[in-house]
């Protein structure tokens, strides 16, 4: 065969070694959407420029998306569904804004209605004194706050939930650990990609009402924590000593919620 007719018949030749009964194999790219990881991408801009985050252990359905909403809430409206971890800002003409959340502790320590009372960029933070008196020469250090930055446990931004003017000690805010998104995880209240919770920052404002849903029906399996995360997490996933984490108070220092208020259980069947 000439050299001439090997190179004209190569593309048929390496077509027919890819095929399987008969037909072609098309050979899909592997890895996330890239639109999601544009999605996700670096942020240069912020007051501590963001890298990209690596979404390539995230399920696709925990990404930032437009979806059909069926419930009644008020556009404007947040509501997080802790157990199918998902968090929807309410839109106009039956669509939500989807969120991807992690789950910690404390953000199954809340139930009901609260306001966005305050908004923070780039936050502070502060363990709990039960965290510095469990574990003194991890948190003592943190004692009078955390400065923000890449490590910040709660990210480049957080909301703060209040009921009137009390502070329920509720925070959805972003995360160091993009892992933890899709998982109930053993610490913090309600976590988001960073440039998630930088989204929803942009799209709120003060006393936006938030409808914290617990127990509702799964509309998809539970994801289990996998194995290399519970390996990073240590057994018991208890959060790796290196690594600060945010912890709420316990739940029962949270304000009641108005026992004269209606709190209707919805089914989430049809989000």
């Amino acid at each position: 065969m000439s050299r001439r007719l090997f190179m004209v018949s190569m593309p048929a030749f390496l077509a027919a070694c890819s095929t399987t009964g008969g037909g072609l194999e098309s050979i899909a790219p592997t890895g996330p959407d890239p639109y999601y990881v544009a999605m996700y991408g670096p942020q240069p801009q912020e007051q501590f420029p963001l890298p990209a985050t690596d979404i390539s252990k995230v399920d696709e359905r925990f990404f930032r998306q437009q979806v059909d909403y069926h419930r009644y809430e008020t556009p404007g409206t947040l509501v997080v569904d802790t157990a199918n971890r998902f968090l929807y800002l309410v839109q106009e003409n039956g669509k939500a804004m989807r969120y991807g959340i992690g789950v910690g502790k404390a953000g199954l320590e809340f139930e009901g209605t609260a306001r966005v009372a305050r908004k923070a960029e780039w936050p502070r933070w502060t363990p709990t004194p039960a965290m510095i008196a469990r574990e003194p020469d991890r948190y003592g250090q943190y004692a009078g706050g955390m400065e923000p930055g890449l490590t910040n446990p709660l990210g480049p931004r957080a909301l703060y939930l209040f009921q009137g003017n009390q502070d329920t000690l509720y925070r959805i805010h972003g995360t160091s650990e993009p892992w933890s998104i899709g998982l109930a995880v053993s610490s913090g209240c309600i976590r988001l990609f960073n440039q998630d919770i930088i989204d929803l920052y942009n799209r709120i404002a003060l006393d936006t009402v938030v409808v914290v849903l617990q127990n509702e029906p799964l509309m998809y399996p539970q994801k289990e924590v996998p194995e290399w995360v519970a390996r990073q997490i240590g057994t018991g996933q208890q959060p790796a000593a290196s690594q600060p984490v945010a912890e709420a108070y316990p739940a029962e220092t949270y304000p009641p919620a108005d026992p004269g208020a209606p709190q209707p259980r919805r089914p989430a069947i049809g989000i």
